[in-house]
């Protein structure tokens, strides 16, 4: 099993990269990257597999860090 990353401060990535919720999912929260467009649901977890952070990084168009 990957390592988790807490919800919170992957929030707080995904924000300080420019991306903002475009809208409350039953299960997910869905972000926009307001610079490209580009959207992606982040889970409810209290804890996201990196392996899954990995992934919406790449559907919201940012760069590893």
């Amino acid at each position: 099993t990957g390592s988790c990353v807490k919800r919170k401060n992957f929030i707080r990535e995904l924000r300080l990269k420019g991306c903002a919720v475009k809208r409350h999912g039953a299960n997910h929260d869905i972000y926009i990257n307001v610079r490209s467009g580009l959207t992606a649901p982040v889970p409810r977890h209290s804890e996201i597999k990196e392996s899954v952070c990995k992934l919406i990084r790449l559907q919201l168009g940012l760069k590893e860090c």
